[in-house]
């Protein structure tokens, strides 16, 4: 590459500066030609990064991606690790271009929200279809519904775990929740209750089955001091509402 230099430093917070920049080092000095680009995405790029607690996360793409490349990284993503620095996503410029109809929302998070270090930015450029991404949420919102479900049938007798069950299938719709409101032609919130307002709005749902289990802290099967069959039931009817209202997107 004509460029070997690292860029955009001053962007990162100190303790990523710290952390990273030296790893990344290493890594060109052992990739060298084969290194396309190098950026930081997720929350390590601002003001969400809380040292010691939060991971470092990162993208390498290649020119050429050979299993040598992951073998001989071996030894920095062990060290990194141990720094809170993620192990990479090695990719190819060829992959995400492929693979943009299959992983949306993963790509357009990173696009909306990276800093380039290294090489080209080949993710500002990038174009990501609004059919994939309603696509790609109807597919997690309906998966959920049929999990709860199953999930329910296997545990619905001995009731402990329903709860953790709940908390953890709406911790990971949030994600589809702020891709949902972006079809809607708005800009999601940040915080993660707020989208979950914010979602109950666009599509007429109910605010208060979600925001008291998304806030339940108890693991006594109970949310909002009831028990949680009760929620289990008014969160399936929720949810299935929700997958009507993509479907109609």
């Amino acid at each position: 590459m004509e460029n070997n230099k690292i860029i955009n430093i001053e962007k990162l917070p100190p303790e990523v500066q710290n952390k990273f920049i030296p790893y990344l080092k290493l890594m060109i000095d052992i990739h060298k030609d084969h290194l396309h680009s190098v950026f930081i995405y997720g929350s390590a790029t601002g003001k969400n990064y809380i040292p010691k607690v939060s991971d470092i996360n990162s993208v390498f793409i290649f020119k050429d991606l050979a299993f040598a490349s992951l073998t001989d990284s071996l030894k920095i993503v062990s060290k990194g690790i141990n720094k809170k620095i993620a192990a990479p996503l090695f990719l190819t410029k060829e992959h995400i271009e492929t693979s943009l109809d299959v992983f949306p929302i993963e790509f357009l998070d990173m696009k909306e929200n990276h800093i380039l270090l290294y090489g080209t930015d080949v993710l500002s450029a990038l174009t990501i279809k609004e059919e994939h991404i309603r696509l790609f949420c109807e597919q997690q919102i309906k998966g959920k519904l049929i999990r709860i479900r199953q999930a329910y049938l296997e545990v619905g007798l001995k009731k402990k775990g329903m709860e953790s069950l709940l908390k953890e299938s709406l911790n990971s719709l949030i994600p589809i929740f702020k891709n949902l409101i972006r079809l809607k032609g708005k800009k999601a919130y940040t915080e993660k209750s707020e989208i979950i307002k914010q979602l109950c709005q666009e599509f007429d749902l109910d605010e208060n089955v979600f925001l008291p289990i998304y806030k339940d802290t108890s693991n006594d099967e109970k949310i909002a001091n009831q028990e949680v069959a009760v929620f289990i039931e008014k969160y399936l009817n929720q949810i299935k509402k929700l997958a009507c209202g993509v479907d109609q997107l």
